[in-house]
């Protein structure tokens, strides 16, 4: 009986070990064809990568970014743009460093409206009235260049009549 049983454990085996080499080695899912190239599937699981977290903007970035449409709306020159680019530099560095700190709601309004002061200040030093003004709506605006264009072509009409 032991020889018998002995026998037909290793039967199996063979079986079961032939099947194994036939789903590993190209007789299903293997290099032409099949369901699924179990051949090169891995037995451990990957763990994906967290996704990595865009680094916050600098104030020359964001000032960089802005600039163009600044420039372009106000029709400023090299040297007006120049003074411009510094006083926005600082005017965003000013918020960034605000932003860090976390204040209460009623400390940070209070610098908020120093910083807007001390930055239209500057602006206004720097630059001539109108230009001035421009952009001032234009930061009123959050930036939208577009409500700009509209006044400068009403402003046009209104001289041509």
């Amino acid at each position: 009986m032991t020889k018998q049983t002995l026998l037909l454990l290793l039967l199996l085996g063979t079986c079961f070990a032939a099947e194994a080499q036939y789903y590993g080695y190209g007789g299903y899912g293997g290099r032409y064809g099949g369901y699924g190239g179990y051949r090169n599937r891995n037995a451990i699981p990957q763990a994906q990568a967290p996704p990595k977290k865009p680094e916050p903007k600098t104030a020359e970035d964001i000032v960089n970014d802005e600039l163009p449409k600044i420039v372009e709306a106000a029709e400023l020159n090299a040297f007006e743009e120049a003074v411009v680019r510094m006083a926005l530099t600082n005017y965003v560095q000013q918020r960034i460093e605000l932003d860090i700190l976390k204040l209460d709601p009623d400390t940070m309004r209070e610098a908020l409206e120093k910083i807007n002061l001390e930055h239209r200040a500057e602006l206004e030093a720097g630059l001539p009235a109108e230009k001035y003004e421009a952009i001032v709506k234009l930061q009123e605006s959050g930036y939208d260049t577009r409500k700009l264009e509209k006044e400068k072509r009403k402003k046009k009409k209104k001289s041509e009549l």
